[in-house]
């Protein structure tokens, strides 16, 4: 058990520093800080503050509506694995009641609130050398329905994520700063981070020198020897000085305060504040306020705080820049329209692929002439706020509103990566990140333009000030806001991706270099990758932890291959946690063995029926059961092995139908057909040109070279990627085909996001679950292509294996979440934390190359250059597909996919087309801007 927390090593002000805190003192209410106004742990009858802690969480669930904690402390719960999820939550209960409330309801149990140190044990550990685990012997547990249960843990049971009140001066901010300490398990911030945050100069100095954001016009004094700061600083707004000895260098100060006084940066200002600045300093208040004019007495207070300055602290010269007063129509009452002060406070999360994510903004209007501080005053909301302003206008609001979301974003973005940049030491362990911050604006008027400025960043005020502004809502009726949903889905990740670290994976087929992402992906998440392949001189020998070549091309023998597999792996003593495969040749090998290994996966007679399309229909077509039934997404078709069978076809299905391989992947050899001569001439093509694999390597020729006939599906095509867990569908993602090049379908362009309203992409997305779990795919990562007419979705294949070419990497760029991650989450048994209202960050265009339309241009014209330095830049998203063409003349494959992004899908198109044009990609003979005019 950790020792008793200490008193909090805040400096307390001197007389002289009250005097000047005073409210007549006080400037406008952006400026930092508020006093804490929590209430103090329980008294030496409650020596960790337990007891108390625990009442005020039932007083909290009281005024929510919501049953008391159940104790079932008596009967310790048993049987947690490494795959069991612990999100752990130290200290206060009430800054994150809402999102354990939130974290109970998507994965119940996992989240489990600690409140006192003798509930949690540091041993060291078994993974990372010199960090430690933290491990519960104790906690309150949440779960769905708001319900709660204090439960012992026997044996304790191990953190996969940890966060808590680690704000400077928090009452519980010794013990969870200790407990959270070098811990080897993802971890939401620490006290170093903390303070760091809440330096008002350094963040800052972050927000203006990397985030580029305009902020009050700033002096600081600091001394020579702090070591936290660059040692030259360019911060637009911001002057450092360091002094080596601050009682010997007044005149070095006076001619600086005189510098800046009269500065041009100062012009616009008439008053400047004096505070010292620094995380001991939160909540003292002292500061003074002066006239410009008077750089005597201005002086004078910077001298006066430069005494007893400390490595840590810092002394601050601002100027005071008022909210922007807009002219407004005329008052109904003629009392004089006072000064208001406007506090502009944000929430940002780190949410999706380490993005920050603006989750909710508050604001706080009070005096000019009074502090508006955190807690102070009741929050509103942005809108009502800029209307006090005299923001009239809705369109202004609004884009102010995207102003502010750019800009918070911007500054998380800064600061997280400045974060990143420390030692672990620093950072208060190895895998201490800050996950949730705010950062606090004002809105003033520059130049006779509104311009939001940057004060501050903070680690828990703004989530307070968030949470009260949503219960509030609440109160009159307004719906639940994103807060809890976002600040649970990012931890219940962050966990997640624990998880999986030091996993044991068995792929089975390692694809061409469209799939390099994955040896990339494995690294980073810490899988153990075990590699069953057929080249044995394939890239990825190099890239994973044991190759296993071996020979599975014919695939017809796919039963043999998998006891040989199993062979393989006895006699390496692999026992891998997990067997999943995303290449389309191996799928229904994949299946076998997992179910020789007892492994979690779909059942090969499920994969069988999916990987064949006629086969798939058919048995569609005998699903008459449902609303509509899955046979109502089924299309006829017929198998063709001879060509006595492409007359027996014809007679069943209607024409023009579509011919193409019952086994093929990429669109290879599919044609429309108008009749059954053409059907006749294209069979034998194709089974003169495609006989195996050799032929044409990775397009499913080791299953053979039979054909279908299917009716041919008028609409537009669709790209259906799902999640799913016992049946149960966790994430699904509609993305849209532009038209293909009739007679061939090869795929031309593509959008992510869908164009369609959310009613006809609902039904694509339970036309495809519906078909899914009609084959018997309950568990997997899937892509399911439909095409959707005015009678609704029709199914042309279900790929029982995650989306290719491009879909993972554009799911992860449009939404976040990855394919691949979920893929193994699904695969190890562990239902993956999904965002449940995926909301798109940017919009997607991209069209396809071929060699044969654009070889010249990308390799002579200097185009592939071109496309990678832009791809490196960030400016095109550009997914190799191939190493070499695939194919040629109507068997050829797309050589590369290039796209572009925007605001809207618009804004994708237009930068798309433009550099389709100027590469040369574009061309009569394929007219991409024919392509992209589809997508509206």
């Amino acid at each position: 058990q950790l020792s008793m927390p200490q008193a909090s090593p805040e400096r307390v002000p001197s007389p002289e520093e009250q005097q000047w805190a005073g409210p007549e003192a006080l400037c406008p209410g952006w400026l930092e800080d508020e006093a804490p106004d929590g209430e103090v742990p329980g008294d030496s009858g409650d020596p960790d503050g337990a007891t108390h802690a625990y009442e005020r969480l039932q007083s909290a669930l009281s005024q929510e509506g919501l049953p008391p904690t159940l104790d079932c402390s008596a009967e310790p719960r048993t049987g947690f694995g490494p795959l069991d999820m612990t999100v752990c939550i130290l200290g206060s209960p009430i800054p994150f009641l809402p999102v354990l409330l939130e974290g109970g309801t998507r994965c119940p149990g996992a989240m489990v609130l600690c409140l006192s140190p003798s509930w949690a044990s540091r041993v060291p550990s078994e993974s990372c050398p010199g960090a430690w685990s933290l491990l519960l012997s104790r906690g309150v547990s949440f779960k769905v329905g708001g319900h709660s249960a204090l439960e012992s843990f026997v044996p304790p049971r191990r953190a996969n994520y940890v966060t808590g009140t680690f704000a400077p001066g928090d009452p519980e901010g010794g013990w969870v700063g200790e407990l959270a300490r070098d811990l080897d398990c993802p971890t939401g911030g620490s006290v170093p981070l903390a303070h760091r945050l809440e330096d008002a100069l350094l963040a800052r100095w972050v927000l203006a020198a990397r985030a580029n954001l305009p902020v009050p016009p700033t002096l600081a004094f600091v001394l020579g020897t702090r070591g936290d700061l660059p040692a030259l600083p360019a911060a637009p707004g911001v002057r450092l000085v360091r002094l080596q000895d601050p009682q010997g260098q007044q005149s070095l100060v006076q001619e600086e305060v005189g510098a800046f006084l009269g500065g041009t940066a100062m012009e616009p200002y008439g008053q400047v504040v004096v505070r010292p600045a620094g995380w001991r300093w939160r909540g003292t208040g002292a500061r003074s306020t002066h006239g410009k004019e008077e750089g005597a007495a201005v002086a004078q207070a910077v001298g006066a705080r430069l005494r007893g300055l400390t490595e840590e602290d810092s002394v601050l010269l601002e100027a005071m820049v008022p909210t922007a007063r807009l002219p407004v129509p005329p008052p109904r009452s003629p009392a004089p329209r006072l000064p208001m002060a406007l506090r502009i406070c944000t929430l940002v999360c780190r949410s999706w692929g380490d993005r920050p994510q603006l989750c909710q903004v508050a604001c706080a209007v009070g005096r000019a002439e009074s502090p508006v501080r955190h807690g102070a005053a009741l929050p509103q909301g942005l809108d009502s706020g800029l209307q006090q302003c005299g923001v009239a206008a809705p369109g202004q609001r609004q884009a102010l509103a995207t102003r502010l979301r750019e800009a918070t974003e911007a500054a998380a973005a800064a600061l997280l990566a400045s974060e990143a940049e420390l030692s672990p030491r620093q950072r208060g362990g190895d895998r201490a990140r800050t996950d949730i911050l705010g950062v606090d604006f004002l809105l003033a008027c520059v130049d006779e333009a509104l311009e939001l400025v940057a004060l501050a960043a903070n680690g828990q005020r703004c989530l307070e000030t968030c949470a009260l502004a949503e219960a509030m809502g609440r109160g009159v009726g307004e719906p639940r806001g994103d807060v809890p949903r976002l600040l649970a889905e990012a931890m219940l990740h962050r966990a997640q991706r624990h998880l999986v670290e030091g996993k044991d994976i068995l792929l089975i087929g390692a694809g061409g270099v469209s799939k390099s992402f994955v040896w990339e992906a494995a690294r980073d998440y810490g899988l153990r990758i075990h590699l069953v392949e057929s080249d044995p001189e394939h890239f990825a020998a190099g890239l994973v932890q044991t190759f296993l070549p071996y020979d599975s091309r014919e695939h017809r023998r796919d039963e043999e291959h998998a006891e040989r597999v199993l062979e393989l792996l006895r006699s390496r003593g692999l026992r891998p946690h997990a067997c999943l495969s995303y290449w389309d040749d191996c799928v229904v090998l994949a299946a076998l063995v997992c179910q020789g290994l007892g492994l979690r996966g779909p059942a090969p007679a499920a994969v069988r029926v999916a990987k064949q399309k006629s086969r798939t229909h058919r048995h569609l077509q005998r699903c008459r059961r449902g609303r509509p039934p899955p046979a109502a997404f089924a299309v006829p078709c017929r198998r063709l092995r001879s060509h006595g069978d492409v007359e027996r076809a014809a007679s069943a299905v209607p024409f023009p139908a579509v011919a193409k391989l019952e086994f093929g992947a990429g669109g290879v050899g599919v044609r429309l057909v108008e009749n059954a001569g053409q059907c006749h001439a294209h069979a034998a093509r194709l089974w003169r040109d495609l006989r195996d694999d050799a032929d044409h390597p990775g397009i499913g020729l080791g299953w053979g070279n039979a054909m279908l006939l299917m009716e041919y599906v008028p609409g537009t095509e669709h790209d259906v990627d799902l999640v799913v867990f016992e049946g149960r569908l966790l994430g699904a993602w509609v993305s849209d085909n532009g038209p293909t090049r009739v007679p061939a379908f090869l795929e031309t362009a593509a959008c992510l996001p869908s164009c369609l309203p959310p009613d006809r992409q609902a039904q694509l997305v339970r036309a495809a679950l519906q078909c899914c779990r009609a084959c018997g795919l309950r568990d997997g990562v899937f892509n399911v292509e439909l095409k959707l007419g005015p009678a609704g979705p029709r199914l042309l294949e279900i790929n029982p294996r995650m989306g290719g070419f491009y879909l993972r990497d554009w799911i992860r760029e449009v939404y976040g979440p990855d394919l691949l991650l979920a893929a193994v989450l699904v695969a190890l048994g562990v239902p993956p934390v999904l965002p449940a209202r995926p909301a798109p960050r940017t919009h997607l265009a991209g069209v396809m190359c071929l060699a044969s339309e654009h070889g010249d241009a990308l390799a002579g014209g200097g185009g592939m250059e071109a496309l990678r330095e832009l791809h490196g830049r960030g400016l095109v998203r550009l997914n190799r597909l191939f190493e070499e063409p695939g194919g040629a003349g109507e068997y050829e494959e797309p050589l590369l996919s290039v796209a572009c992004a925007g605001a809207t899908l618009a804004e994708a198109c237009e930068r798309l087309l433009g550099l389709c044009q100027g590469l040369g990609i574009d061309s009569p003979r394929y007219p991409v801007e024919h392509f992209l005019s589809h997508f509206k």
